[in-house]
């Protein structure tokens, strides 16, 4: 996953001009039609019942970690259209975006599908 520029910028200050980072509680996977890019520039889907869900990451190991719960998004009730990237961000609503990442397959969602992130299916390395 790439690490947006507000992360970068916040992680900067931290540990090299000891700026206060106040770390979110809670992350949120969101769902992406176009490449949110580390500007924060995509199109997040939206309706249909859409909403960002919380996720969990486990303990670091060489540099990676991996989601430890399976992310459930809502049946969606209309179509969401083509899925093409994923973000962790740092509120269930606006908020910021932390990291982002293309799926390996784009998938299209439209009326009653779902989609469902196994445990260890969403990983953020950083090198």
């Amino acid at each position: 996953m790439s690490m947006s520029n507000y992360l970068e910028d916040k992680l900067l200050n931290l540990v090299l001009r000891n700026t206060a980072y106040t770390q979110p509680t809670t992350v949120y996977l969101a769902l992406y039609t176009s490449d949110p890019g580390e500007a924060d520039s995509g199109t997040e889907v939206s309706g249909g019942a859409y909403v960002r869900q919380a996720i969990t990451f486990g303990v670091p190991s060489s540099n990676t970690v991996s989601n430890t719960n399976t992310i459930t998004f809502p049946v969606a009730t209309a179509s969401w259209g083509t899925v093409t990237h994923v973000g962790i961000r740092d509120a269930v609503s606006a908020g910021n975006l932390l990291f982002s990442a293309a799926l390996g397959t784009s998938q299209a969602v439209g009326v009653n599908n779902q989609m469902i992130f196994n445990a260890g299916q969403v990983t953020v390395n950083l090198d």
